[in-house]
């Protein structure tokens, strides 16, 4: 299996190591040489992509590839993978599952409901429906093409390096408290395993939630997290939008409970962490 992920950041990477484990042939694209440099010590095999050049070894990787995977940030021209490779893509013969990365925030505020993939989608921010576009552009370019292309809606992310403990012994964690507010998160590994189970079983147009069986108020999570680091729990504090960043209050002024159903029933995934309690109890004992 030949793999090309464009966009090796921290997900991408986490999947990057799991096809990597089950023997895959891997390429990832980064955007400048220093961060390849820093990725081939680490034993990803990775390639220069900035957006706009598409370099000969890019091009003969991408025609051999069986998978693609889209993990890069969209710029302000939308989709630079679909913008620059869109001909290369739709010509590579192999190729026959590609993935594009999107998020649950395509779904704006639904009150606090739970929702599926069925759900109407009414983004409030500009990222958000940018992300929309882009999803619908992709499958636009798979039914024209041929090519199972499928979506990943993802919620928060997190994993060793980046969760309420590491946020916690830097200092930057709070409880906020907004009553009602619910929060939807996903483990990067529960992410690479929804990822592999996908390619097992591809669906031209398939749209899945990628997120666990448990939103939750995020002062719980923090205080949850701090209980199993053995640290002190910051302060609950009252939720005042006029003292957030705008994006952080744009978070706020979404609430869903977003059903990771579909995964389960069409791709027979089972959750590693359906919570983030023993996904937080492992990162306390491993010191991620």
């Amino acid at each position: 299996m030949k793999l090309v992920i464009f966009g090796l950041g921290y997900s991408a990477g986490f999947f990057a190591r799991a096809a990597l484990a089950k023997g895959w042939e891997v390429t990832g694209t980064v955007r400048s040489a220093e961060k390849a440099g820093e990725l081939s010590k680490q034993g990803l095999h990775t390639l220069v992509f900035g957006g706009f050049a598409v370099s000969t070894p890019l091009a003969k990787t991408l025609a051999e590839a069986d998978a693609v995977l889209i993990s890069a940030q969209p710029d302000e021209n939308g989709d630079p993978v679909l913008g620059a490779l869109a001909q290369k893509l739709a010509a590579a013969e192999n190729l026959r599952w590609i993935g594009y990365l999107s998020t649950i925030g395509v779904y704006g505020d639904h009150g606090g409901a739970w929702i599926d993939e069925t759900a109407e989608c009414r983004p409030t921010s500009r990222r958000s429906r940018q992300r929309l576009e882009i999803e619908q552009e992709w499958v636009a370019f798979g039914a024209k093409n041929g090519k199972p292309v499928q979506i990943f809606r993802l919620s928060g992310i997190y994993g060793p390096g980046r969760n309420p403990i590491t946020k916690l012994q830097a200092g930057t964690a709070n409880r906020l408290v907004k009553p009602g507010q619910v929060f939807n998160r996903i483990h990067v590994d529960d992410i690479a395993g929804v990822l592999m189970a996908s390619i097992e079983a591809p669906r031209a147009g398939a749209v899945y939630n990628v997120t666990d069986d448990e939103p939750a108020p995020p002062q719980d999570v923090v205080s949850f997290a701090a209980e199993v680091a053995g640290l002190a729990p910051p302060p609950e504090t009252p939720f005042d939008p006029a003292k957030l960043s705008p994006m952080a209050a744009s978070f706020y002024s979404e609430n869903k409970r977003v059903s990771n159903a579909l995964v389960k029933r069409e791709l027979g995934y089972a959750f590693r962490y359906p919570d983030y309690r023993q996904a937080l109890r492992d990162l306390a004992t491993a010191g991620e």
